[in-house]
């Protein structure tokens, strides 16, 4: 499975978290929630490590 978050993704994991909350999940459905939230913060982490390595540092002198 690759990191790249999909709507349908979100949407399984939007459905076991619903389950969740209100049947309660099977061992099947913990270990498959456990691994989407893995793929999910994985493809986070991810954005968020491109988004740092693009930010430039510019010294802006100040005017006194």
């Amino acid at each position: 499975m690759d990191n790249t978050i999909t709507p349908e993704l979100l949407a399984r994991i939007n459905t076991l978290a619903r389950k969740k909350r209100t049947i309660g999940l099977t061992e099947e459905e913990l270990a498959e929630q456990k691994e989407l939230y893995k793929v999910y913060l994985a493809a986070i982490r991810g954005q968020v490590t491109s988004l740092l390595d693009r930010i430039e540092f510019v010294d802006v002198e100040v005017k006194k």
